[in-house]
């Protein structure tokens, strides 16, 4: 029997018991998928989970938001993507130690390239970041390894300078770019071809947010990718559309670490036919 399962906080709206639950029955295994909500202050309980995951009780976990950096200090080892990111979505035990993983930076570029397709070209492969947290992070490490350009932006500028140095060795490009003058009405908005929103803001339940400014105008033939898939079209893949736009949200990105992480718990391969049509109803 595979236990697997989720924690962070909060996880009400989480689509990933649909999508895991769908990955066990079209690869013919017998599991669960559960949510353990543990708040950022509860380190007990979240050292308990883990010492489940250890012992075996449970086969592997995901982690989301408020853990994804501060969960490392507990782990055994990291992979080269989780280390080179600083932050862990899915953890798995290995000879009585606990292995952190990232599979957001490899789930992010695979649909990425699949949602671009033809619409981006080498010569304009430029991107615009938004946010600096634990998504920015696997979202900046998955385009320098692809390499693309980056311009990071954060509301949080010492968070977002930070994020850019430990970024500074890369082959590819990367710069911070100040919010204020992001937003403010005489600068010249930066050439890309790809606006990316690594933040929460937009998140159900506050649909009608977004971190780009009303009235601000998207940079001419961007195409913009939104983490935030819950709300179902968010406030900045609306206005994205309404400006004439090429959007999407993250969902693609939710099925396929969700695929890379079942890979790695079980060996097995979900065919994502059967992942998207378990989550169909939030196309």
């Amino acid at each position: 029997m595979i236990h697997l399962g989720l924690t962070g906080y909060p996880l009400v709206h989480s689509l990933s018991p649909k999508i895991h639950a769908a990955a066990l029955t079209a690869c013919g295994l017998k599991g669960d998928y559960a949510l353990f909500p543990i708040a950022a202050q509860d380190l007990i309980s979240l050292k308990e989970l883990l010492d489940k995951l250890r012992s075996g009780e449970i086969t592997g976990l995901n982690i989301t938001i408020p853990h994804k950096q501060t969960i490392n200090q507990l782990l055994d080892e990291l992979t080269q993507p989780a280390k080179a990111i600083g932050a862990v979505n899915t953890i798995y035990a290995k000879n009585g130690n606990l292995i952190g993983d990232n599979t957001d930076a490899a789930g992010f570029l695979i649909d990425l390239r699949r949602f671009l397709a033809n619409h981006v070209h080498k010569s304009q492969e430029k991107a615009l970041v938004l946010g600096a947290g634990g998504a920015a992070r696997a979202v900046v490490y998955a385009l320098l390894m692809d390499g693309w350009e980056v311009i990071l932006t954060s509301r949080n500028p010492q968070q977002g300078r930070t994020l850019v140095t430990q970024f500074a060795d890369f082959d590819a490009k990367i710069d911070f770019m100040d919010y204020s003058l992001l937003t403010a009405s005489r600068t010249r908005m930066p050439a890309i071809s790809l606006l990316i929103n690594a933040t929460s803001v937009g998140m159900s339940p506050h649909d009608d947010q977004s971190p780009w400014s009303t009235g601000l105008p998207f940079p001419e033939k961007t195409v913009v990718y939104d983490l935030v898939y819950n709300p179902r079209q968010t406030q900045l893949v609306r206005q994205a559309r309404a400006a004439g736009l090429l959007a999407t949200t993250g969902l693609g990105m939710l099925v396929e670490q969700a695929a890379l992480a079942f890979h790695i718990w079980t060996g097995q391969i979900p065919p994502r036919s059967a992942l998207f049509e378990a989550i169909s109803e939030y196309w």
